[in-house]
């Protein structure tokens, strides 16, 4: 049976309805496509900025509160005689006060290793004669080239990684202490694979203990935290063996870390007015 209407028949009107049909389907096609690009763009936007930390730039600690966070690292009978450094984040560390007894103290901003500037590491540490000789110069060089603004903090790692591989940078050279007696610290709790910060109660003291290994001292399996331990977070870019600032880490005992820590309540409400992460 042949059906004409104006000269079209029904085989001619339903081959013209499908190419209608998949024209519009192929533009409609197309429009999704680039939608979805636009999304997937502007999704990927999204996370590359959510991952970044909202503010990497480091503030002033008040003069007298980054004073005092910092002699507390010292036992009381070291603090009247140590040099102090402060920190000026548009520069780096400077002398604040000249000490007497070999001993140097300040507050730690940028944990070099873990390869990422934050505003929310502050971590007091002092170093005997030997330590301020050797270990706190690499402190003050990754300060002052954050404060520069020249390098990415991947670029300041890979920088002293290279300096402690040409001798830039040397071990201590004789057996030496840190103190890190203050009640309160923020920093990394692992190693720099691990990007995740904690404030913590946990004064300790740190002996030198370059190109040492927790099997060297009887920490089996490795870094077991109920005794004597061995930290040395570059010894994941250098090697176990060849890493020169490795601690022997001996925390205060139960009741005097309480002791410290009572003792300290001035300081401790201070801090955590100046930034609530500081209150554990």
């Amino acid at each position: 049976m042949h059906f004409d209407a104006g000269g079209c028949d029904a085989k001619s009107m339903i081959s013209k309805h499908q190419n209608k049909y998949m024209n519009a389907m192929t533009n409609l096609a197309k429009k999704c496509r680039q939608t979805l690009f636009f999304f997937v763009i502007l999704f990927s936007a999204f996370q590359s900025f959510a991952q970044k930390p909202a503010d990497t730039k480091l503030d002033k600690m008040p003069v007298a509160l980054e004073t005092d966070y910092a002699l507390s690292a010292l036992p009381p009978q070291l603090r009247p005689g140590a040099t102090v450094y402060l920190l000026d984040p548009t520069k780096g560390y400077y002398v604040a006060r000249k000490g007497s007894n070999g001993f140097i103290t300040f507050v730690m901003r940028t944990a070099w290793e873990w390869a990422e500037f934050r505003n929310d590491v502050i971590t007091a540490i002092s170093y005997d004669a030997e330590g301020a000789r050797t270990i706190f110069p690499v402190y003050m060089d990754a300060a002052a080239m954050r404060a520069s603004g020249k390098f990415t903090a991947l670029q300041v790692r890979n920088i002293i990684i290279d300096r402690i591989k040409k001798g830039i940078y040397k071990a201590p050279a004789r057996s030496g202490i840190s103190y890190m007696l203050a009640p309160v610290m923020r920093t990394y709790p692992a190693k720099p694979d691990q990007h995740d910060v904690m404030t913590m109660e946990m004064p300790h003291y740190m002996f030198y203990a370059p190109y040492l290994t927790n099997a060297d001292i009887g920490n089996i399996p490795d870094g077991r935290a109920d005794g004597p331990f061995l930290v040395n977070p570059e010894a994941m870019f250098l090697g176990k063996t060849k890493a020169p600032y490795g601690y022997i880490i001996v925390p205060e005992g139960e009741k005097e870390r309480a002791k410290m820590v009572a003792g300290n309540k001035v300081l401790l409400k201070r801090l955590a007015d100046y930034r609530s992460f500081m209150k554990n």
